[in-house]
């Protein structure tokens, strides 16, 4: 079902990402900016009952992520939300996904890099925009000189992310938690409970980073799947503790009020150690996410390259480092036009959003045509459900993903505009592109 062939005999990928590199990936890119800034509204709108909307809203990525693991167990790619669709719901379908993904993905860059920025000059002042230029050319650097690399930068801010957090955790229950902040537990009702549940769906995404890279992870019928599940466990353990020690000692209101929740509810039993732990903690976790990011962008771009939707030159390996430079390199340059963005949060938080929401659906269509049309994919699974749970699942997963996008209208349409003005263009890409492979074919 693809218009475009690889190559034969394309240089491969270095096989450089373990278990705990996959979880690092996947708590990676859910544990970010999200955490530091999504408490505050959801507080604001189920009181205490936030901390059962952290599991509801954790219940669409539970079921997408049954999907990923499925397929990352059977076909890992790199390149996977391109490769997947192209392959299992049509090259169309993928190409426009990726296509949304470039404006969503330079708007991720810029979030987290003007978040970080914004922390960092709490310590010390910096200029916005030079920083965040920095930070592009450090996480460039972290993925060019190989997969490794980058993995292993990964873990270690992971470790470094779950460490500051417990200690935070630990820190504040033992000290400054007050139960009875947490009465009464839905003083706005259930239905805000519920209704706070979208806010919160933003903690889990990315949990499925790794198999982006599926073809860079060693023994990825195995690792994947556990490496998703370990990742959700934790980040799911690691926001209810956040969360109950901020409620604890802050108390829903001025929670709800609060612009930097977990800072404010720090300052109350760390005294003078708040700001810089806070900082730091900020620092490794939206550092993290930025590195994830040029890594698994890179991927798609370098899968399209490879199907011949993108020009070749983002499909070359680097002979010696074995990464896709190119492609990096590109990413890289997406982030230095996305500086010239206007930095208002809200737009570009539903402009990143939006589109990883049609990629989560279009990946769990392609989970049920595997499983429904393509049985010896299905029984190479290292992870599966029975045939028929696994299409329900993977149906669920899909509606959970169209329910969010259309709630997201209510917030913006501005970022709705924007993306469909920019699938327009990559449609004259996609026909005029396609137009010459098919010249250049007949010549041939």
């Amino acid at each position: 079902m693809t218009d475009a062939k690889p190559a034969p005999d394309l240089p491969e990928l270095r096989q450089g990402i373990d278990l705990w590199g996959v979880v690092a990936l996947g708590l990676g890119s859910a544990v970010g900016v999200a955490i530091f800034s999504a408490m505050a509204p959801a507080a604001a709108l189920a009181g205490p009952g936030m901390l059962v909307s952290v599991l509801v809203g954790a219940l669409p990525i539970f079921l997408i992520a049954i999907s990923y693991a499925f397929l990352g167990s059977t076909l890992p790619v790199s390149g996977a939300s391109y490769e997947w669709p192209a392959r299992f719901v049509h090259p169309k379908v993928a190409f426009v996904i990726t296509w949304l993904r470039l404006v969503a993905n330079m708007g991720a860059m810029v979030v987290l890099a003007l978040v970080l920025v914004r922390y960092l000059s709490m310590i010390v002042p910096l200029p916005t925009r030079p920083t965040m230029f920095a930070l592009f050319v450090m996480a460039l650097l972290a993925n060019l000189f190989g997969v490794h690399i980058a993995a292993r930068a990964q873990k270690v801010l992971m470790a470094l992310v779950v460490v500051l957090f417990m200690v935070f955790i630990f820190w504040g229950a033992g000290t400054q938690v007050d139960l009875n902040n947490l009465a009464p537990f839905t003083p706005h009702g259930w239905m805000a409970v519920i209704a706070a549940a979208p806010i919160l769906t933003g903690l889990f995404a990315g949990i499925e980073a790794a198999t982006e890279a599926g073809s860079e992870v060693k023994n990825s019928r195995r690792n994947i799947p556990l490496g998703i599940a370990l990742s959700i466990g934790v980040a799911t353990l690691l926001y209810l503790g956040v969360a109950i020690v901020a409620l604890g000692v802050l108390g829903a209101d001025p929670l709800g009020a609060s612009e930097a929740p977990i800072l404010e509810a720090a300052k109350r039993f760390m005294g003078p150690f708040a700001v810089p732990l806070i900082v730091v903690a900020a620092t490794a976790s939206i550092g993290k996410s930025l590195n994830g990011l040029f890594m698994l962008f890179s991927r798609s771009l370098f899968a399209m390259a490879r199907a011949g939707v993108l020009p070749a030159a983002l499909a070359r390996v680097h002979p010696k480092w074995q990464t896709p430079y190119m492609a990096l390199l590109t990413v890289f340059g997406l982030g230095c036009v996305g500086l010239f963005l206007p930095m208002e949060l809200t737009f570009l938080f539903l402009a990143v959003n939006i589109p990883n929401l049609v990629k989560y659906g279009t990946i769990c269509l392609a989970a049920a045509r595997v499983t429904r049309d393509h049985p010896e994919l299905y029984e190479r699974a290292g992870f599966k459900l029975p045939k028929a749970q696994q299409i329900a699942v993977a149906g669920l997963g899909a509606c959970s993903a169209l329910v969010l996008i259309v709630v997201g209208f209510e917030a913006d349409w501005r970022p709705y505009a924007m993306l469909l003005g920019w699938g327009l263009v990559g449609a004259v890409y996609y026909v005029v592109s396609r137009r010459g492979r098919l010249e250049a074919g007949s010549r041939t």
